[in-house]
């Protein structure tokens, strides 16, 4: 389902007399379906800088990040959006919304761009809400005016709330007390069980022992880093 070949990338420091620094040389890997990969490696390794490739935000030098039958390296700018309405979710360690959204609608967001009913998105949009222990009585409130603690767990509801076939996962347990780490980690197993592919980076060893089938050190692709 993810499926990365050769994959380098270098970053031109323009205020830097056009210094280019060589970040990730010849990185390959795949996920199949049902599978979680958790990407490992010291501070700096290039494992944010990967999972932003894998999802389109930053440009490769060469190689081929495949989701699917899409080829994120070759496509178009509208594939890349479809790809990321339909089967690619992203759970970033940070909230970015439009101010002034009532927090439900937030939720339901990436049900609706693919269709669903408003009302069947919202229902789902309730359950993980709840699932999440969000007060109810914010749902209608924006969640730009929540603590860090509950944006994150908006955040993480609103990545769960599409059945997407692959998904990202940037340190989704991050500060969370021990209740809602444990909706979190089965929220991705149950993902998981329906089949999707999953890269995720995990700071909380026990988390990643717990949902993670195999781990692969960035390091082995970092120039000069080699594990």
């Amino acid at each position: 389902m993810i499926d990365l070949k050769d994959v380098s990338k270098t970053f031109t420091l323009h205020n830097q007399g056009s210094a280019v620094i060589e970040v990730l040389r010849d990185a390959s890997l795949s996920v199949a379906p049902g599978e979680c990969v958790a990407l490992t490696g010291s501070s700096g390794a290039g494992k944010s800088t990967l999972m932003r490739m894998i999802y389109g935000n930053y440009l490769t030098q060469s190689g081929s990040i495949k989701i699917g039958d899409v080829d994120l390296v070759k496509a178009k700018p509208r594939d890349v959006i479809q790809l990321r309405r339909e089967g690619l979710g992203y759970v970033s360690q940070f909230l970015r919304v439009v101010p002034r959204v009532a927090t439900l609608d937030v939720v339901a967001e990436p049900l609706r761009a693919v269709g669903v009913p408003v009302a069947q998105a919202q229902d789902r949009a309730r359950a993980l809400l709840a699932q999440l222990n969000i007060p109810e009585r914010l749902w209608a409130l924006s969640p730009t005016t929540f603590s860090g603690g509950e944006q994150q767990r908006v955040n993480i509801a609103r990545g769960f709330a599409h059945s997407y076939p692959a998904m990202l996962l940037d340190e989704p347990t991050a500060s969370l007390d021990p209740a809602n780490r444990e909706v979190v980690l089965t929220l991705i197993e149950d993902a998981k069980a329906r089949g999707a592919a999953i890269i995720g980076i995990f700071h909380d060893e026990a988390a990643r022992n717990r949902v993670c089938d195999r781990e692969i050190d960035v390091s082995r692709f970092t120039p000069g880093r080699a594990a």
